[in-house]
């Protein structure tokens, strides 16, 4: 795995975290009903349920991988084609988050497990892990190597978004119910997944 390859990896989920999503949607709702403190508990509870579901992904490409250099040729169109699917759809999403502040007071044990359980076992998580991954992955390279490392940046990434809106939705309540800020948010990131997507394609042809 090359500098670049890293370098882009970092990049492209950094954009795709920042996105909201199911998992981001209950950060908010858990901070804006019970404040700051809730920020460190369900930033380990996302980064925990990032790691299972990235860690199954990844070793269902190893195997894919071992098994059919053609298949996971495949898998990276069908990636492409997934990533403007969901850039499409964020830059059609508008400005509005479908949150609402949760006020039953919950002990850190709840909401880091609830965090881990929503983020986890979200089947589009996995999904788009499946379909994102691929496009880094070097099948010359040392497969274990690789997942270490593109674990390790994305967990990190995801822990520090997460960490990042919980405070932001705390401290900065007009942020995020911003209709024109939401937007704002949606539609750069829809506009970068389709670039990615367009990207990924010329790549792989």
């Amino acid at each position: 795995m090359t500098i670049e390859s890293w370098l882009a990896f970092t990049a492209a989920s950094a954009v795709l975290l920042v996105i909201p999503g199911p998992t981001i949607l209950l950060v908010i709702s858990y901070a804006l009903g019970q404040g700051w403190r809730t920020a460190l508990p369900m930033a380990v509870g996302v980064a925990l349920g990032d790691f299972t579901a990235m860690t199954v992904s990844m070793l269902g490409l190893g195997a894919v991988l071992a098994a059919s250099a053609a298949v996971f040729t495949a898998l990276k169109w069908v990636g492409a084609a997934y990533l403007v699917y969901l850039g499409v759809k964020l830059w059609r999403a508008g400005g509005r988050l479908d949150v609402s502040a949760r006020t039953d007071a919950a002990p850190v044990w709840r909401m880091l497990a609830h965090a881990w359980l929503v983020t986890a076992l979200n089947p589009k998580g996995i999904t788009f892990f499946v379909a994102f991954l691929p496009q880094f992955l070097d099948p010359k390279a040392d497969f274990l190597t690789q997942m270490a490392i593109f674990e390790a940046t994305f967990l990190t990434l995801a822990f520090a978004n997460a960490f990042g809106y919980a405070l932001i939705a705390s401290r900065a309540r007009a942020v995020v119910s911003n209709p024109k800020a939401i937007m704002a948010v949606n539609r750069i990131g829809g506009g970068l997944l389709i670039g990615a997507g367009v990207a990924v394609a010329a790549r792989t042809a």
